[in-house]
């Protein structure tokens, strides 16, 4: 890592929770488009994910640790 000037993001040995938003992110994403699609080509791809994170996910797909609001409504009910 050091070689290309990156710093690794890990907190103290054992803490499992640092990367459990991620990791129930990407389960849901490859449950909910990635293992239901084929590509032809990479932009295909590239194009999907935006349409699923940017269109669905974030936009109208509820979360329970949101109290079942979307991630755009927790942002606007935080934000003002």
């Amino acid at each position: 890592m050091a070689a290309i000037g990156a710093t690794p993001s890990m907190s103290r040995t054992g803490n499992c929770y640092d990367n459990a938003p991620m990791e129930s992110f990407f389960h849901t994403l490859k449950v909910e488009l990635v293992h239901q699609c084929r590509w032809a080509t990479q932009a295909e791809a590239r194009h999907a994910l935006f349409g699923y994170i940017e269109g669905y996910y974030n936009r109208h797909r509820m979360h329970s640790a949101l109290g079942y609001l979307t991630p755009e409504q927790a942002e606007r009910s935080m934000t003002g």
